[in-house]
């Protein structure tokens, strides 16, 4: 479901950011009375068909919908599931499951008797990209906080390498400066005041990441961050913006001349290339 109604869902949504929650349906037939029987079944087994969604970028995973089916014959299940952004990220793959509801104890040795045991799976993906903020985000009054009343916005980075990047970094917007907060409301399907307002936030935090990657030693090309940490999405910033450089001239160009590191970041970003 998108603001304009409902919608097939694509392979990818490339104006999708963390502000977009999700809203999917989907309605599957279900033959009852065959599952049981393949699968070995008494004819009065509880089954449940559910959804439990993944995504990578967050490194998170919970369950969508459930729905107990208790009945026979043929009958089609409506899931309904709705998402918040702030939980998703990179590839949402959507798992629909059918499986023992409960526990079965006069079953053949051969047939499942475990609670949760899956009968039959289907998986589907989405990819969520763009060129919206690709991190969680808040809008706040920084009037309220110790961040100066003025400023714009601020890129809040904590824990380790190996913390999980959804953890790891918060985008503050400052409410106050309306220009900043309406483009990332916007972000979606951005002006173009928008679009050199996020590709302003888009450069700084860049800048912020890669200055906070290079100040810790232990990011370096041989490292072997967790897929989905604060490491690894450093290091793929890294080579995004660096490729074919080694850390350590780029960390020595930072040392040695930062007004130089500077700039080349400026360009690495593309800073205001907006379309």
């Amino acid at each position: 479901m998108t603001e304009d109604g409902e919608v097939a869902m694509p392979d990818a949504l490339p104006d999708w950011d963390y502000q977009l929650d999700l809203h999917l349906r989907r309605t599957v037939r279900v033959d009852l009375d065959r599952a049981r029987s393949q699968s070995g079944l008494p004819a009065d087994t509880a089954l449940t068909l559910a959804v439990v969604w993944t995504a990578t970028g967050s490194n998170l995973s919970g369950p969508g919908q459930h729905v107990r089916l208790a009945q026979g014959g043929t009958g089609a299940v409506e899931l309904d599931v709705r998402l918040r952004g702030a939980d998703l990220g990179g590839l949402l793959l959507l798992d629909t499951v059918l499986v023992l509801a409960e526990r079965r104890s006069d079953v053949r040795p051969s047939s499942p008797r475990r609670a949760g045991s899956v009968l039959w799976s289907d998986r589907e993906a989405l990819r969520l990209q763009g060129d919206a903020p690709q991190f969680p985000m808040a809008v706040i009054d920084f009037s309220l906080t110790s961040f100066p009343d003025e400023a714009a916005w601020h890129l809040q980075i904590s824990g380790s390498l190996e913390s999980a990047t959804m953890g790891s970094l918060l985008l503050l917007v400052n409410e106050r400066n309306t220009v900043t907060a309406n483009a990332f409301e916007r972000a979606g399907r951005p002006g173009p005041v928008d679009r050199i307002v996020l590709s302003a936030v888009y450069a700084d935090a860049a800048r912020i990441m890669i200055e906070h990657a290079l100040g810790n030693d232990d990011f370096a090309e041989d490292a072997d961050f967790p897929a989905g940490s604060l490491g690894a999405t450093l290091l793929s910033l890294f080579d995004q913006l660096f490729p074919g450089q080694s850390i350590t001239d780029i960390r020595l160009r930072q040392r040695q001349s930062p007004a130089l590191f500077a700039s080349d970041l400026q360009a690495a970003v593309k800073m205001f290339e907006v379309s």
